[in-house]
């Protein structure tokens, strides 16, 4: 998945141009954007991850790792992680705006995916896509190091918060 392309699909579910087509998205459209753009965020991180820890380029790379590393990410764990404030604190404020978004957005698309009762609005919705989109561009902007240290933070287990004797 390509976050660039999961944006423009839930701006395009917002204006209405997909799915109905008359310019008036319909409340299933508007919970679908909601959900398409958590994935965005979702994605960006998984891809970044594979990149960073495996490699971009398919010539220089391990296919199976890398689609490891980019499958390891798990929606709960990120969650958890990114809600550390102690831990969060040590990264760049792009990252950490980016993990804020990242927890918010889970909880919107578990509402627009479960809840029945719950009501979006196209001004509301398409606020939310650009958020998203800026949290992206952001995570994107960061240097390098930053982006892999965040990976390694949400990919892998910590065994123990002592430092260990080789420290």
């Amino acid at each position: 998945m390509w976050a660039p392309d999961l944006i423009l699909i839930a701006r395009k579910l917002v204006t209405g141009v997909v799915g109905s087509g008359k310019g008036r998205p319909r409340e299933a459209e508007l919970r679908r954007a909601v959900s398409t753009a958590y994935y965005a965020l979702f994605h960006t991180l998984a891809r970044s991850g594979a990149d960073l820890l495996v490699g971009r380029t398919k010539k220089f790379r391990s296919q199976l790792a890398w689609q490891q590393a980019y499958r390891a990410l798990d929606h709960e764990e990120t969650r958890k992680r990114c809600l550390n404030t102690q831990r969060m604190a040590g990264f760049p404020s792009a990252i950490q705006v980016f993990a804020d978004t990242f927890v918010a957005f889970q909880q919107l698309r578990h509402l627009a995916d479960y809840d029945p009762l719950a009501k979006f609005s196209r001004s509301m919705v398409l606020q939310w896509v650009d958020e998203v989109d800026n949290a992206i561009s952001g995570f994107n902007s960061v240097e390098r190091s930053h982006r892999k240290a965040f990976a390694a933070y949400v990919l892998f287990k910590r065994r123990s918060e002592r430092p260990s004797r080789l420290d």
